[in-house]
């Protein structure tokens, strides 16, 4: 009887608990219970294909940089390895915060992160959130007017703008990579 009571109000004690930490879930991390159909064409299967490109060459090349590169950099002021792969993750979460009702994240910590697991992690779950935001965006919603950086623009080109973000960093990642005799895993198959 006594074990009992004690698992009763362990539970009770718990259930607070269990639901302020289902609440306080980053939205990248809340889940639906009915995913959303996947566009075969037009403008956003175009998007996530393009996403899907950009996230496989990404994680491969930071897969494949040693972690003792990670704080490498090719200059003084310049961004090191681990602060351009944290900086990607960053851009991805910050356009999403331009579209629909999606909130803006504070990423300025992001580029303290050095940890390659770490860094893997965050850009995987960054890829997640992008993926998401287009996946749930219709297509007529790709033309709403949307104000970015000082601009007036559409939700679409926030999108492209992420994507175009993904390609620049990509770029100077596959710089950094051959700077240190790593061979993007992508080029040689």
């Amino acid at each position: 009887m006594r074990l009992t009571s004690i698992v009763a109000m362990a539970i009770i004690a718990a259930s607070p608990l269990a639901a302020a930490v289902r609440s306080a879930r980053a939205p990248h991390e809340t889940r639906q219970t009915t995913p959303p159909a996947i566009p075969k064409s037009g403008v956003r299967a175009e998007l996530l294909h393009d996403l899907d490109d950009m996230q496989k060459k990404i994680l491969s090349l930071a897969t494949a940089v040693p972690a003792s590169k990670y704080d490498w950099r090719p200059a003084h002021g310049v961004r090191s390895v681990s602060e351009v792969y944290m900086h990607i993750a960053g851009g991805n979460y910050t356009l999403v915060s331009f579209v629909g009702d999606h909130p803006m994240l504070d990423t300025r910590s992001f580029e303290r992160i050095t940890e390659k697991p770490r860094i893997i992690e965050e850009l995987r779950k960054s890829f997640d959130y992008l993926r998401g935001a287009i996946i749930n965006t219709s297509d007529a919603d790709l033309d709403k007017s949307i104000h970015m950086f000082g601009n007036d623009s559409t939700e679409r080109a926030a999108f492209m703008l992420a994507l175009n973000h993904l390609h620049e960093h990509l770029g100077q990642s596959v710089a950094y990579a051959r700077m240190n005799g790593i061979v993007p895993p992508w080029s040689t198959e």
